[in-house]
């Protein structure tokens, strides 16, 4: 945990694009969270889960999509971590890269759920 302290003083003093890119990914995985929240809808029987490119929209329960919120915590939280891991062994230009992945994949489940919860 030392290190980690370290590592978070280095990267504000050195580094504060990838401590904005930080921020920036834990506001969007929170913002996808909370979004993924409301739009659970337990009252309904059948929700559309998923989509396939032959058989169209998959049906299915409303638990299937608290699989979003889940996803938007581990983004938010556990790749931040990871991101300064990166930032020690393999330095700042691999750390930025791996969270610039990450807010683009939190994008893309953002896209997939929006759109997941217009067709249902």
């Amino acid at each position: 945990m030392k290190n980690f302290k370290e590592n978070i003083q280095k990267i504000y003093s050195t580094e504060r694009l990838m401590l904005l890119m930080m921020i920036l990914n834990f506001l969007v995985s929170f913002a996808l969270a909370i979004y993924g929240a409301i739009k659970l809808n337990p009252s309904a029987s059948v929700v559309k889960v998923g989509y396939g490119d032959i058989g169209g929209y998959r049906d299915g329960s409303w638990t299937d999509l608290i699989a979003f919120p889940i996803l938007a915590i581990i983004f938010g939280i556990l790749h931040n971590f990871i991101a300064v891991r990166i930032y020690q062994k393999r330095g700042a230009g691999m750390a930025k890269f791996f969270l610039i992945t990450t807010t683009v994949l939190i994008i893309g489940a953002f896209i997939v759920l929006s759109r997941l919860v217009q067709e249902g």
